[in-house]
């Protein structure tokens, strides 16, 4: 690669915005630099694989040996989760920003539809997928997808999947898989798909089909968009919060506690 290689200079800002929090690496960039890196990535054909981590993720990174690897593996990973982002910033990391996945999902729906890329849609229940199409239809006429296909499917039929995936000339393909089946799959599959931009979404889809309704924008800002989601469906995701909130908090808690004590020692 040379200095005016557009490669290499993406190369280098994300080595040079790669920060690290919690054990968790964490790229230091806005949703237009994202967006701007995946335009990039799809007009160049240069494979690019992206992840968001939130709460739940990172709490999960330190007894998941793959799942780390699989996010520490990527090459964009934006910080997702508010509390993440607010943490963060307490220990000292410098991140301009929250750059939630299924924002940058519709962005990156609306960046197709512009530019004429392909997505492929993989995930979810059928129900889903199709109210997903309807609603890119009314949102955005002219773009055309890829495929559809959603995520009950069996590991036999993963071949035929990713076989599907290729030959549908896709630009880019959104993963809307739970954690950590969609980073085990992309992981698996990296070498072998053909779409330039990868992407894991997790319920991205649920929320811009209307299956789930996203908290309004002041209760994100609080912090309390997890709060609005077990409000919803308490029974299914009060524990699941519960223990990655708490266990989330005790690792900050220790981390600001080691860096106090640093600091004490340090002359």
């Amino acid at each position: 690669m040379n200095a005016h290689d557009p490669a290499w200079a993406q190369h280098r800002l994300l080595a040079s915005r790669r920060r690290e929090f919690l054990g968790a690496p964490i790229h230091a960039l806005t949703m237009a630099e994202t967006l701007a890196i995946a335009d990039e990535a799809m007009t160049l054909r240069r494979p690019l694989h992206h992840v968001v981590v939130n709460v739940a993720k990172l709490v999960n990174m330190r007894n998941n040996s793959e799942l780390r690897e699989d996010v520490a593996t990527a090459d964009v990973i934006n910080v997702d989760g508010i509390g993440v982002l607010w943490g963060a910033r307490l220990c000292g990391v410098a991140l301009p920003e929250r750059v939630a996945g299924v924002d940058i999902m519709i962005n990156l729906l609306s960046l197709c539809a512009n530019r004429g890329f392909r997505p492929f849609l993989l995930g979810a229940e059928q129900s889903v997928l199709d109210a997903v199409g309807m609603r890119l239809a009314r949102d955005h006429p002219g773009l055309v997808v890829a495929g559809m296909r959603n995520g009950y499917f069996k590991p036999e039929d993963e071949a035929g999947i990713v076989e599907a995936i290729n030959a549908s000339g896709a630009n880019c393909l959104l993963v809307a898989m739970p954690t950590p089946r969609k980073e085990r799959f992309i992981k698996r599959y990296r070498d072998e798909l053909t779409p330039s931009f990868v992407m894991g979404v997790g319920g991205s889809f649920d929320v811009y089909g209307g299956k789930v309704v996203r908290a309004p924008k002041l209760v994100q800002a609080a912090g309390l968009e997890w709060l609005f989601r077990v409000a919803q469906e308490p029974r299914r995701l009060w524990r699941r919060y519960y223990d990655t909130n708490t266990a989330y908090a005790a690792l900050l808690c220790r981390e600001l506690w080691g860096r106090r004590g640093r600091r004490k020692v340090d002359p």
